[in-house]
């Protein structure tokens, strides 16, 4: 979907991934948070959905390393495009961007992609759900839904460590007093010592569901975060009888059920058997078992493919099957049309029997 915009131009350009993306601002937004801001040096303009993603190529020591982000701008707004970055204890790609990305740097992005959006999934009532850093696609929704100039009706709830943890408060609160419809409902572990708390404090669960979103039963709810939060979220949602067909979420983490489902080539399964992959473009024919991964075999010819979440949501590691076949089990990084065109994603394919591929 292209954002639309009122810029005299009769020739219109949009951004893609074959140009590199130009930091221009750094924004703190919490502790060991920021937000990115990122332009087209050529000036052209962002198309995407409200809710999808890009993968970034961060020139770590040792790298490129590539993750994930999801974009906390609107469409609605198409002269720039943020992400919005929590560093965790054991952060490689995050910590380099909060210790090193500055303004004036430009980085490769691929993108974007995702189907984690309300576009998708249109509704009267809309319940989003987030924890720590999973704000940020409800960021991007719910400011698309403000620019829209119509009156929404969105309970927008984030759970947090603490008050200062919350990630877009003032921004937030900001948009919820210009409109009605924005409901906002802040849920925290614990109070900050300077800051009295006297809103919503504990765990999510059944009973906060219930206080913060009385009518959930009637809403399309979209949930991000941690996958043992969004774990809760679910379970809650199920015990009090939700219809699971209006419950979405995005998670860059495998789930059990995800892992289980069978998007193949073919009715094949992987057996502990020897394999063989030819690289076309490197030149290098790699022997491995048909359990091993695409990706795997590649790094372990010394061939750098591309890759983000490794499990199949990102689309990162694309790559065209020239020859042979395939067992794929992928997260919806992949549309039907490019498997139906040979492309494979290297993170989620195995190699059964002799395969050719371009890298």
């Amino acid at each position: 979907m292209a954002a639309e915009t009122s810029l005299p131009s009769a020739a219109v350009r949009y951004w893609n991934d074959a140009e590199m993306l130009e930091c221009v601002s750094v924004i703190p937004e919490a502790p060991n948070v920021c937000t990115f801001c990122f332009v087209a040096p050529s000036g052209a303009l962002f198309s995407y959905l409200p809710g999808q993603f890009v993968t970034l190529e961060l020139p770590v020591p040792g790298g490129p390393l590539y993750r994930t982000y999801t974009i906390s701008s609107s469409p609605s707004r198409p002269l720039s495009i943020t992400v919005t970055v929590k560093a965790q204890p054991n952060s490689i790609g995050t910590r380099w961007m909060l210790d090193n990305l500055r303004p004036g740097m430009r980085i490769k992005a691929l993108g974007p992609a995702g189907h984690f959006t309300s576009h998708h999934h249109p509704a009267e009532k809309f319940l989003f759900i987030s924890a720590g850093s999973g704000i940020t696609p409800m960021m991007s929704m719910v400011t698309y839904m403000y620019d829209l100039g119509r009156i929404p009706d969105v309970v927008f709830v984030n759970c947090a460590k603490r008050p200062s943890d919350i990630v877009f408060r003032e921004r937030l609160e900001h948009i919820a007093s210009r409109i009605d419809g924005i409901e906002l409902r802040w849920v925290v572990e614990e109070g900050d010592r300077f800051q009295p708390w006297t809103g919503y404090k504990g765990m999510f669960n059944q009973l906060m569901l219930g206080l913060t979103a009385p009518d959930y039963l009637e809403r399309e709810v979209f949930c991000c975060g941690p996958e043992p939060f969004m774990q809760a979220v679910r379970d809650a949602l199920a015990g009090l009888g939700f219809d699971m067909d209006h419950y979405h979420q995005e998670s860059f983490q495998p789930s059990v059920e995800e892992e289980d489902r069978d998007a193949t080539e073919g009715d094949v399964v992987p057996e502990d058997a020897k394999a063989e992959v030819s690289f076309l473009d490197s030149g290098i024919v790699q022997t491995c078992k048909e359990t091993d991964t695409i990706l795997a075999t590649a790094r372990a010819a010394g061939l750098n493919i591309p890759s983000g979440c490794t499990f199949g949501v990102c689309g990162t590691c694309k790559i065209k099957k020239k020859s042979g076949q395939v067992h794929m089990v992928h997260n919806g990084g992949i549309t039907d049309d490019d498997i139906e065109d040979g492309y494979v994603l290297a993170c989620c394919s195995h190699p059964i029997g002799k395969v050719e591929v371009e890298a």
